[in-house]
């Protein structure tokens, strides 16, 4: 299958503030992710790293420079149109899983089709495909339990099928395995990894180099611009694996 960018940022800028107090929290960042990829944007704090993942995650809009995402210039839309930008075309991987409480892992999975408009799904085929998803996962016998009822591992399994629901291009994870332990978040990364291989395109911030080595290349950001790119190596998700054995 023919590669094509998902994501190209030309010269992007985050200003925060006015005046003496302006502060610039990206300044000319200049990115290409294709489709199949699976990157890591690092830093410190204070690098820009959660900045640049809101606007490529399109909650966000850059100062200046510009966005393109999946062909489309979505530098400048208004809040409604990146809403419906997100729902059609990314899915999101959150640090605290961001569930709904009292709600069945199919009732959360099912959310982000109350909100497609292009598809219109019956309530039966809604049903099937949230219960595909969850078994893609790992979740085919806890698709009536209700979050409390789950270990943490398993609420983030449950937030990556959600993620998967409505075929996005792009999964955006923040800090994915950051409320887990080494364990469970090694299982997670294995998924990942394995959503990788089949396909997806995963974009994810995190601190810690030894999840970063689960991807392809990892972008360094300091002082809002790009310190250095390291390319990890295919096998790198391999020492992971081994660790998840231990």
């Amino acid at each position: 299958m023919a590669r094509r960018t998902i994501i190209e940022t030309i010269d992007l800028t985050k200003i925060y503030g006015m005046g003496d107090a302006r502060v610039a929290a990206l300044d000319g960042v200049s990115i290409h992710i294709e489709t199949g990829e699976f990157v890591a944007i690092m830093g410190p704090s204070g690098s820009g790293k959660s900045t640049l993942m809101n606007i490529l995650g399109c909650l966000s809009r850059p100062t200046g420079g510009r966005y393109i995402l999946d062909g489309e210039d979505v530098s400048d839309l208004d809040k409604v149109q990146l809403a419906a930008i997100r729902n059609r075309k990314i899915g999101y991987i959150f640090q605290s899983y961001n569930l709904l409480p009292r709600t069945t892992a199919l009732q959360n999975v099912m959310l982000p089709l109350q909100y497609d408009r292009i598809k219109e799904r019956t309530a039966e085929k809604r049903v099937a495909l949230a219960a595909k998803m969850l078994k893609k996962v790992g979740l085919a016998e806890r698709i009536q339990h209700q979050p409390q009822e789950l270990s943490g591992g398993q609420q983030q399994r449950v937030a990556i099928a959600r993620a998967l629901i409505n075929d996005p291009v792009l999964i955006m994870a923040d800090e994915p395995t950051g409320n887990l332990d080494s364990k469970s978040g090694d299982e997670i990364m294995n998924l990942l990894h394995e959503l990788h291989q089949q396909g997806a395109t995963i974009v994810m911030v995190t601190h810690d180099p030894e999840i970063a080595s689960y991807t392809q290349r990892t972008i360094h950001l300091r002082d809002g611009k790009i310190e250095k790119i390291v390319h990890n190596g295919a096998n790198e998700h391999k020492r992971a694996e081994k660790r998840s054995e231990k």
